[in-house]
C-alpha cells in the first residue's frame, strides 16, 4: 500500500471512530461526571448545579463523587476512562497543578492524560487575621503585617489545612515577596486551620474565602487582602494582594476535563452545552451564594491556563519542601 493510500485509510478510520464516539453521545446513554471530592463541597455543588442546566442539551449527567488521596483516585478515573464523552470530570488545583509535584507517585499525567473543556469557577483566597490579634498589634492592613513581621523577627506564624495544601502554598508565595518570615503550622484540613485561628493559636491564615467569608462577616476575622488579581465585590473595601504584590494571583480555581484523545467535535459539544449553563443568570446567583465566580472559557484557553497553574505551582510547592510519599 502506498503512503497515499495509507493516509487515506487512516483518516477514514479516525473519521468512522470520530462518529461512532459522537453516535455513542446521542444514543440517550447518560453522562457520568467524576467529582475527585466527597459530597457536599463546593465542587459537588457546582457540578451538581451544572449537570441540572445541561440536562436539556445532554440528556441526563450523572455525578459521580470519588474521593481520596487528594483528589487523585478521581482524577485517575477520569484519566483512564474511554474517550468517548460519556466519561468527564473535575479537574481542581489540587488534581491538575499542586498533586503532580507534591505526591512523590502519581498514578496520571496532568499534562497529558486530560482534554479541557472548559474551566467552571474560581474562588479568591483571603488573608485573615484574628480580629483581636489585629486590633492589638494594630494591624490594619498588609502594609501593617509585613511592618510588624520585620519589626518582630520570628514571632508571627501561620496555619493551614496540611503541608502541601493550598493555604500553605499561598502562605509560602506571601513570604516569599514580602520577603519575611512566618512559622507554617500545618492542621489536619481547613476547619481546623480556622479554629486555630479564631483561637489565637496562630497569627494569620490565608483561607479560601468562601470558607472564612462567615468569620469575617461576623467580625471574628479581620480581611487583609484577596490572593485574587482584582478586588472581590464579595469584601468590598480589601484590597488584592496584587496591588502590594505586582502579579501575585493564587485563587482556588476548578473546571471540566474529558480523557485525552476525546474527539474534538465531542469536546466541542460538551463545551457549548457546558458554558452556556455557566452563563446563565441562574447559574451565576447560584454559584454567587458560594463566592464562587463562573469562569467559561474555550478548551485551548482551559488548558493553558492548566498549564500555567502547573508552572506556578512546581515552584511553590519546591519552595514549600512539602512532599507526599
Amino acid at each position: 500500500m502506498n503512503r497515499r493510500n495509507i493516509l487515506l485509510a487512516c483518516a477514514a478510520a479516525a473519521a468512522v471512530f470520530s462518529s461512532s464516539l459522537a453516535m455513542a453521545q446521542d444514543t440517550g446513554a447518560p453522562i457520568r461526571l467524576i467529582v475527585p471530592y466527597a459530597p457536599g463541597g463546593p465542587l459537588d455543588i457546582t457540578a451538581r448545579a451544572l449537570a441540572e442546566r445541561v440536562r436539556d442539551s445532554l440528556g441526563t449527567v450523572i455525578v459521580d463523587n470519588k474521593g481520596g488521596a487528594g483528589g487523585n483516585i478521581g482524577a485517575d478515573a477520569i484519566a483512564k476512562a474511554a474517550p468517548d464523552g460519556l466519561t468527564i470530570g473535575i479537574a481542581a488545583t489540587a488534581t491538575h497543578a499542586v498533586n503532580p509535584w507534591l505526591y512523590a507517585r502519581m498514578p496520571y499525567d496532568a499534562a497529558k492524560d486530560f482534554a479541557g473543556i472548559t474551566q467552571m469557577v474560581r474562588v479568591p483566597n483571603v488573608l485573615v487575621m484574628n480580629a483581636e490579634k489585629a486590633a492589638q498589634l494594630k494591624i490594619n492592613s498588609v502594609a501593617d503585617l509585613i511592618a510588624y513581621a520585620k519589626a518582630n523577627p520570628a514571632k508571627l506564624n501561620y496555619g493551614s489545612g496540611g503541608n502541601g495544601s493550598a493555604g500553605h502554598l499561598a502562605g509560602e508565595m506571601f513570604k516569599q515577596r514580602a520577603g519575611i518570615f512566618a512559622l507554617h503550622i500545618p492542621y489536619r484540613g481547613g476547619n481546623p486551620a480556622q479554629l486555630a485561628l479564631l483561637s489565637g493559636e496562630v497569627d494569620f491564615n490565608i483561607d479560601n474565602l468562601a470558607t472564612a467569608a462567615p468569620n469575617i462577616r461576623s467580625g471574628k476575622l479581620k480581611a487583609l487582602a484577596v490572593t485574587s488579581l482584582q478586588a472581590s465585590p464579595a469584601l468590598p473595601g480589601v484590597p488584592p494582594l496584587s496591588s502590594t504584590f505586582k502579579g501575585f494571583s493564587i485563587d482556588t480555581w476548578w473546571g471540566l476535563v474529558a480523557p485525552a484523545g476525546t474527539p474534538k467535535p465531542v469536546i466541542a459539544k460538551l463545551n457549548k452545552a457546558f458554558v452556556a449553563a455557566l452563563n446563565a443568570p441562574e447559574t451565576r446567583t447560584r454559584f454567587g451564594a458560594l463566592l464562587a465566580e463562573p469562569v467559561p472559557t474555550t478548551p485551548e484557553q482551559f488548558d493553558a491556563f492548566m498549564a500555567s497553574e502547573r508552572a506556578k505551582y512546581q515552584s511553590l510547592v519546591k519552595a514549600s519542601g512539602a512532599k507526599v510519599d
